[in-house]
């Protein structure tokens, strides 16, 4: 499955086959998330959330890979990511694009 944020992929024909999207809504453990509250009194990265976010936006971009694939596409083009805070110390991140065939 190919994946590209353009609008199409070098030397490819590509027929469209519809909006496919994944999403997820993570949180990290409480005793991680009182110790990254401690981390912002002296600054610095915050590794859980930094961490939550890629574990979020990989389980998001594989549920958006299976529905593409449940469609028989070849690859999403126009790929774009998102998130946002649902609550304290959760965050929701959903990817999309277009699904797309590679015509022959």
């Amino acid at each position: 499955m190919i994946l590209v944020t353009t609008d199409y992929i070098d030397e490819k024909k590509l027929t469209t086959l519809g909006v496919v999207k994944g999403s997820t809504v993570q949180s990290r453990h409480m005793g991680k998330d009182i110790m990254s509250g401690l981390k912002t009194l002296v600054g610095g990265e915050i590794t859980a959330y930094a961490d939550m976010l890629n574990d979020a936006r990989a389980l998001a971009t594989k549920r958006m890979v299976k529905e593409a694939e449940s469609l028989g596409a070849d690859g999403v083009v126009c790929l774009r990511y998102a998130s946002s805070s649902v609550m304290q110390g959760a965050a929701e991140v959903i990817v999309y694009g277009t699904a797309v065939k590679f015509a022959e």
